[in-house]
């Protein structure tokens, strides 16, 4: 059974931290590019960050640039996402999601297509 699972989300003060986490099980996690995506109440779901291919490329939206940080542990099948620096228009539902290699667009990262599996969400808050 595939499973995304996040944890790591809650409730934080502005220019606060949080470390998300998505630990990957029931596929091969090397074949598969790892992203986080979030949505605001009453907006669209955007693609925050992602990571993936033989070479482990990081990709960020304009908007987390130079304060989140993705990076992966193969041997844990996790995924990780630093938040530094938050700000209250970071609050979102933050969820992982994986797409195939194969299927893979490096310049279409942020779109939901072709991520197969789906996390079920953590609640990052953060207050001014």
């Amino acid at each position: 059974e595939v499973q995304l699972v996040e944890s790591g989300g809650g409730l934080v003060q502005a220019g606060g931290s949080l470390r998300l986490s998505c630990a990957a099980s029931g596929f091969t996690f090397r074949d598969y590019a790892i992203a986080w995506f979030r949505q605001a109440p009453g907006k669209e779901r955007e693609g925050v960050s992602c990571i993936g291919g033989r070479l482990g490329t990081t990709y960020y939206a304009d908007s987390v640039k130079g304060r989140f940080t993705i990076s992966s542990d193969n041997a844990k099948n996790t995924v990780y996402l630093q938040m530094n620096t938050l700000k209250p228009e970071d609050t979102a539902v933050y969820y992982c999601a994986a797409a195939p290699i194969s299927l893979f667009v490096r310049g279409l990262w942020f779109r939901s297509y072709p991520y197969d599996y789906w996390g079920q969400g953590t609640q990052v808050t953060v207050s001014s």
